[in-house]
């Protein structure tokens, strides 16, 4: 009786499942060696009217001397695309999907091939896509997050807006008080040493903004024009400058002039230097872009508990080296962070062994969730148009200006850069498609709750 692991793809490749232990299976394929030589003579004759070697007219050169002339090279060749055809073939007989590229090895060279006529023998493991039953999504129910823009909040639009308006007025020998407009110099020194981006000259300073470290704009507030003083601080610990960062500075200062804050009228007058009509037509465009805003945090909320139904109602093995690959990517971002904050594990409140063990469930969650929605993705006909990607692309590539045709270069021939640019976008057109199905309830909160972020707990696909 046949072996059931053992038989013949084809009529002439033979694949033997050498292990089958959960997702990983491996398996050994033999490629008889006069199916290599009959690729090999085609190749060969193809190159006949295309080389010129000395000696022989265009066409002529024989078989046996193109064969010893590029035979090493066209075996490689053809040994190369062998493997990944047959590898490939062996798990479609199968039904089986890789979840990564499959890991290829053999023993043999071109040679052993070429000039011992041996069969193409190679082994190669891979780890399969799990097979899952996906939930029935309408039976999911939602619970999304909504408020409404208010007048008050469109009025502070307006105030915030005003500010970058306002402008000042000399106020002679006053004492500077908050709110005031100071135009200052100052020479900072550590340890009496200066220090890159510790001087400035003809500086506005507004007493109360917080706009320089803590404790810098208090020790100003009474100050007149044509003071002098010395203004003592500490660096925050955690100021993004890391040479900075925690150290005692002084700021030789000097202050020119003190100035108070025009009043500013919000008029018609107002909204047409904006560039609209009138206030009303200001207060709709505030209360528009508002609007787009408490939408997209909803989307947000709604997204989140989607997500976290699906998670909670699969449960299946998952690849272990697609999860490996993604922990490891989360990780490089948490050190990435650490060090540009100039700060080490060591630093944070939890062991290295917790962060891994957070950071793992993290890339768990991801991986599992990016499989389910690609299933929701596959059974649906949900897909990516080259219309989409391309207008992805262009507004990515405008974020660099002068670099457009580069940007789109480089994504245009890298296929990993595209997959990871379509990855997003696939997801949000799952996500949306299942959000049509499913039951939504609106829950009204304030504007801080709505605005919370959905994924400082736990993150998502």
């Amino acid at each position: 009786m046949e072996n059931p692991k053992r038989r013949r793809v084809g009529t002439k490749m033979q694949v033997n499942e050498t292990s089958s232990d959960g997702l990983n299976r491996a398996f050994t394929i033999t490629i008889p060696n006069g199916e290599l030589d009959e690729k090999l003579q085609i190749r060969l004759e193809g190159l006949k009217d295309k080389v010129n070697l000395k000696g022989f007219r265009p066409g002529k050169v024989p078989f046996d001397h193109l064969k010893k002339t590029f035979g090493k090279q066209v075996m490689a060749e053809i040994v190369d695309e062998t493997l990944n055809e047959a590898s490939q073939k062996a798990l479609e007989e199968r039904s089986m999907r890789a979840a990564l590229q499959p890991k290829i090895e053999f023993n043999q060279t071109p040679e052993d091939i070429l000039d011992g006529g041996k069969d193409l023998e190679f082994s190669f493991e891979v780890e399969l896509m799990p097979d899952f039953d996906l939930m029935d999504v309408k039976t999911i129910k939602v619970e999304r997050l909504v408020s409404e823009v208010s007048e008050d909040e469109i009025e502070e639009q307006i105030k915030q807006l005003s500010e970058g308006q306002r402008t000042y007025s000399d106020l002679g020998d006053a004492a500077a008080a908050d709110g005031n407009q100071l135009m200052i110099d100052f020479d900072g020194t550590i340890d009496g040493l200066a220090f890159d981006g510790g001087r400035a000259e003809g500086m506005a300073l507004v007493l109360g903004s917080g706009q320089f470290i803590p404790g810098f704009e208090e020790q100003l507030t009474g100050a007149k024009a044509g003071d002098e003083k010395d203004v003592n601080v500490t660096f925050p610990d955690d100021y993004p400058v890391e040479d900075l960062a925690g150290k005692k500075a002084i700021f030789a200062v000097k202050v020119h002039a003190v100035n108070g804050a025009d009043e500013i009228v919000i008029d018609d007058e107002f909204a047409k230097k904006l560039g609209v009509d009138d206030l009303a037509a200001l207060k709709d465009a505030i209360r528009g872009r508002m609007k787009q805003d408490f939408d997209t945090a909803s989307r947000s909320h709604a997204k989140r508990s989607l997500l976290d139904s699906l998670d909670t109602a699969h449960a299946f093995e998952l690849p272990k080296g697609m999860v490996d690959a993604e922990f490891q990517a989360i990780w490089q971002q948490v050190l990435q962070d650490l060090q540009q904050r100039g700060k080490t594990i060591e630093d944070e409140a939890d062991s290295e062994d917790a962060m891994k063990a957070e950071y793992q469930g993290i890339a768990e969650r991801r991986v599992r969730l990016g499989l389910v929605l690609a299933e929701v993705g596959k059974q649906n006909n949900i897909d990516v148009t080259q219309e989409e990607l391309g207008r992805a692309l262009n507004q990515l590539s405008r974020q660099y200006p002068g670099q457009e045709r580069q940007v789109y270069e480089f994504y245009q021939q890298n296929m990993g850069a595209m997959a990871q640019l379509r990855a997003p976008i696939f997801e949000d057109k799952v996500v949306d498609f299942v959000l049509e199905l499913v039951e939504i309830t609106d829950k009204t909160v304030s504007k801080d709750e709505l605005f919370a972020d959905p994924y400082e707990d736990a993150e998502v696909a």
